[in-house]
């Protein structure tokens, strides 16, 4: 009896390291297909200015754009769609990696909101920033800060907290071109 648990004991070790093989196997390919970068360089900032001027002639609201952000705010989106109800979007990088877009447009707000922020919902709750009031919503992904005004409804979106959401809100200027 004393034989055959022994027997049993190193049958025991010897799949723990049958298991541990198969396992470093598997870790191993998976780190030569799986696609990574440890060197990648870091989100490039985009010059939007072009595509600014373009939407403000364009455009039949004043379009918004941030002025005076601080250090470390980095713009990585930008377009400008007549078809889409005169659709202006602006994407930044904060400055804690956060995601924090300005979207404008003559569209429906009841749709053209939650289409930006991921199906946000009105929280029924309001921010003054800069001497406006915003409409504050909360979504599953995005939260926003809302306001229609000038004839288009301006979202302040994305993954950033409220606090970076004002932040961009309350630096918003309008440029007559």
């Amino acid at each position: 009896m004393v034989g055959v648990a022994g027997m049993r004991g190193r049958q025991t070790v010897r799949g723990m390291f049958q298991s541990l093989g198969v396992i470093m196997v598997a870790a191993g390919v998976m780190y030569l297909f799986i696609p990574h970068d440890e060197h990648a360089e870091p989100v490039k900032a985009k010059d939007y200015r072009v595509e600014l001027l373009t939407a403000q002639r364009a455009a039949p609201y004043p379009v918004l754009a941030p002025e005076g952000l601080g250090e470390g705010w980095k713009a990585t989106v930008v377009s400008y769609k007549r078809e889409r109800g005169d659709a202006w979007q602006l994407g930044f990088i904060t400055p804690d990696t956060q995601y924090v877009a300005v979207n404008q447009s003559t569209a429906e707000p009841g749709k053209f909101v939650p289409e930006v922020t991921l199906k946000a919902k009105d929280t029924g709750k309001t921010q003054t920033v800069a001497g406006r009031v915003w409409q504050r919503w909360e979504g599953p992904k995005y939260d926003a800060l809302v306001r229609t005004d000038g004839g288009a409804t301006t979202v302040v979106t994305g993954t950033a907290s409220f606090e970076r959401l004002a932040e961009m809100a309350g630096s918003l200027q309008s440029k007559k071109v």
